[in-house]
């Protein structure tokens, strides 16, 4: 690799002017004049060969190269603060921008009680959810992070912390059950209206263990798929067929009688929820505090 000495410059100008959202703002952040800053601008834009942002007058945003550049610049400032901490012996206090993907409904009924008390604990980190059921790329969008749910995470080179363990159950509403019918082995659920989710591998196969620990997989004529549990749990307390999420989906709709637990008997399908973070032998201050937080209010 040939040496380039003029790597890093204008980076750091860059960060904060994407960070502070004006030319003026990280002018006056950084103790430099708005010229100044324009031309560091200028000067990195014309030795990368692409525009980086879009500016006028009034407004200001990231061209794509700029964001996919910001993205990588973030961390690589964020690595050299932690050197510099090292060498100099200051313990990193938690900061910054943490970019987080979750999936939706463990979202809305498990994190949203406790991110309150994480704000109010860490006020220097700037929390970016990013409320999601689809696989992510998180080294290549920008990604500190994700919490995800599965029966069992696919290889690669991230990093996966198990923090909470929950099961599959299969539910139904009283009025459905009325309607139809409670169905007494899972293979009779061909013969029923089921809600099935978009984003498994198999999503019209559901996949069941008998009494007797022998398999069962069951193919579904699924009358609605939908990619957001939320949904899958709505259509089926309006009784419009049989689902199967993980039981930190339900507050007290089982409790209350809202829905009716199927197979009871039957054992579960096992749900793992992991924080999945990318490789990296130093992890920042802010990463390192939620996954703290989280396994400390949510972990089993």
């Amino acid at each position: 690799m040939a040496f380039n000495s003029a790597l890093f410059d204008g980076m750091v100008i860059f960060s904060e002017v994407v960070t502070s959202g004006s030319f003026t703002q990280a002018a006056h952040n950084s103790g430099h004049s708005t010229s100044y800053i324009s031309k560091e601008i200028g000067k990195l834009e014309e030795r990368l060969g692409v525009r980086l942002l879009h500016r006028t007058t009034r407004t200001l945003r990231l061209t794509p190269e700029g964001e996919l550049y910001f993205q990588q610049c973030q961390q690589l400032i964020e690595d050299a603060q932690m050197a510099e901490n090292a060498i100099t012996g200051q313990q990193e206090k938690p900061k910054g921008r943490l970019k987080v993907s979750c999936p939706v409904g463990f979202a809305l009924s498990r994190l949203r009680p406790i991110l309150g008390k994480f704000t109010d604990l860490y006020p220097d980190i700037t929390l970016e959810l990013d409320l999601n059921d689809r696989k992510i790329d998180i080294v290549a969008e920008g990604f500190d992070m994700a919490l995800r749910a599965s029966h069992q995470l696919e290889d690669s080179s991230l990093i996966s912390r198990r923090f909470l363990r929950s099961k599959a159950i299969t539910i139904a509403s009283p009025d459905y059950l009325k309607k139809h019918g409670a169905p007494l082995h899972p293979n009779e659920l061909s013969m029923h209206k089921t809600i099935g989710y978009a984003y498994v591998k198999q999503g019209a196969i559901w996949d069941f263990v008998d009494k007797d620990n022998q398999p069962i997989a069951v193919p579904l004529q699924c009358q609605v798929i939908t990619n957001n549990s939320f949904m899958e749990l709505s259509l089926c307390l309006a009784g419009q067929g049989i689902t199967r999420i993980p039981h930190f989906h339900l507050t007290d709709e089982l409790e209350t009688g809202k829905l009716v637990e199927l197979f009871a008997d039957y054992p579960k399908l096992t749900i793992d929820i992991f924080m999945v973070y990318p490789s990296r032998k130093h992890m920042s201050a802010k990463v390192r505090c939620f996954m703290d937080f989280i396994s400390e209010h949510l972990g089993d």
